[in-house]
């Protein structure tokens, strides 16, 4: 007999009350040729069987824990499509019907699990329905598309249906369209009130950006970033990499081919010429402040460095560009760090020698004013590595030499940003640099050597680099009240009096 001639006898004589069937059935794989489709692999599933010993005990029975029934309505397989149990209908055949009687409407996978849970749907089977009627062409499946796949939202994959299925008046491309137009109007209903930090942050920089291209502006992402609260710099830029892929009205403007800024493309040509124009003119002037702060800062590094380092030579280098410090060095890369191609600059770079049998140890100086990142850290390093003059090929790829040391000096470091360690514990961006084998210098740690040469809590080295005007400056007070610190406060004042010109001007700038 054929296994299906046994099933068929079995199931007859269990309905007519002669024997008696398991509770639970036994799930096996197997696997069928289907010649060019390959091997297809299903799950099977089968019912043991029992004889009652007597005539009079037909109800149940209990075998080697497994527990017999007799035939009854509820025991009977939801895929049997005989009435009694989920209306005879499979739970595939129930998940498409609720999509298909809902077809003007999108939902996601979790609420469509909650709306079924009642018939025994489980979230396991939600997907594994939808993505065989998505392979069909019936059902729309969306979230975040990413370069390589997609993943789901924060309560799962959106979901509607196709309408042009039992309507040949739409043509395929519309229908697709409608789909589409119906996952965007739940992502924009529930942008609102999702938990999901990064939907919300997405909504809100779009419309930060339609609200500036309203107004003929551009949109810069600093300023974005300081829209979304309680964000790090890698979540603000993962967010509006995720906006712009969502919305391709948004659109990104290099300007100088390195500040990124953004608009939508309802501004009119003329009006967007007119922003780049005048962002243009903007940058061109603001930046020259940074430029000072960010100069000023790398002279006072060099200034103490130079006090209390013994031996210290540094190098220097000559420049095409006027005025630029001779030692900032050039560095000539062998693969391209960012932005960088062949070269990349570095602030400082200085020897000192142990010994007369010993190589002299190399210290390479990265100075940035204002907030550190993790990424600028990881920048440098890289920007070290690469370098004809500092790296090394290994066996184990690319290194540093084991002679060069170095050192990144920040102002101040984002306490709110940090990065994973090997057993997944976060540590903070400043602890990070010291991990990888980068000393740091903090401005802290420059004012705790004022205080103990004695000088008064209000002189600090961010003071001392907003009050100057130029890196020459810097050093001239650094020796100054470093030599008299009793009169540190009036040399400081006098100073300041004497720039109120370029504070004037850099102030108005702002405004």
């Amino acid at each position: 007999m054929s296994r299906s001639c046994v099933e068929s006898c079995l199931g007859r004589m269990w309905r007519s009350y002669r024997i008696l069937r398991s509770t639970k059935s036994i799930i096996c794989s197997e696997k069928t040729f289907r010649g060019r489709k390959g091997i297809i692999t299903n799950q099977r599933q089968y019912y043991t069987y029992l004889l009652p010993r007597s005539e009079e005990n037909t109800a149940s029975a209990v075998f080697e824990g497994q527990q017999y029934v007799a035939y009854n309505e509820k025991y009977l397989d939801k895929r049997s499509g005989i009435q009694g149990n989920l209306e005879g209908k499979s739970k595939a055949r129930v998940i498409k019907e609720f999509i298909e009687e809902h077809s003007d409407q999108a939902f996601f996978s979790k609420d469509l699990t909650d709306a079924l849970k009642d018939q025994g749907i489980k979230p396991s089977d939600i997907m594994t329905t939808v993505r065989r009627l998505e392979k069909k062409g019936t059902v729309y499946v969306r979230g975040y598309r990413q370069h390589d796949r997609q993943t789901p939202f924060k309560d799962g994959y959106l979901l509607t249906w196709i309408n042009n299925n039992n309507n040949e008046t739409i043509s395929r491309e519309e229908a697709i369209e409608q789909a589409i137009k119906k996952t965007n109007t739940i992502l924009r209903k529930t942008a609102s009130a999702s938990t999901h930090p990064i939907i919300e942050r997405i909504h809100l920089i779009r419309d930060t950006i339609i609200e500036a291209t309203k107004l003929q502006d551009l949109t810069s992402f600093e300023y974005l970033h300081n829209k979304i609260d309680n964000c790090t710099t890698h979540e603000a830029k993962n967010a509006l990499t995720k906006a712009l892929q969502l919305y391709p009205d948004l659109r990104e403007i290099k300007l100088f081919n390195i500040f990124s800024y953004y608009y939508h493309t309802s501004m009119s040509k003329a009006d967007l010429k007119a922003a780049i124009s005048f962002k243009q003119s903007y940058l061109r002037k603001m930046k020259g402040k940074q430029n000072r702060l960010g100069h000023n800062w790398e002279a006072t590094v060099e200034w103490f460095v130079d006090k209390f380092t013994k031996g210290a030579i540094f190098q220097t280098q000559k420049h095409r560009t006027k005025g630029m410090d001779p030692r900032r060095i050039t560095l000539h890369l062998i693969k391209s760090v960012g932005p960088r191609r062949n070269s990349a600059e570095v602030d400082r770079v200085w020897s000192v020698s142990m010994g007369l049998l010993v190589e002299p140890v190399t210290y390479v100086l990265e100075c940035k004013w204002g907030l550190i990142h993790k990424a600028m850290v990881d920048d440098f390093l890289e920007v070290v590595r690469w370098s004809t003059e500092f790296g090394v090929d290994t066996v184990v790829g690319r290194q540093i030499k084991q002679t060069v040391v170095c050192v990144f000096a920040g102002s101040a470091f984002d306490s709110a940003e940090s990065a994973n360690t090997e057993n997944e514990t976060k540590i903070s961006a400043a602890a990070y640099a010291a991990r990888i084998n980068i000393q740091l210098v903090k401005a802290a740690d420059l004012n705790d050597k004022m205080r103990e040469r004695g000088l008064p809590k209000e002189i600090t080295v961010q003071t001392i680099c907003k009050t100057a005007k130029n890196e020459q400056e810097v050093r001239d007070i650094l020796t100054r009240i470093w030599e008299t610190p009793d009169e540190s406060k009036e040399i400081l004042a006098k100073v300041a009096e004497n720039n109120k010109d370029t504070y004037t001007f850099e102030n108005t700038l702002e405004e």
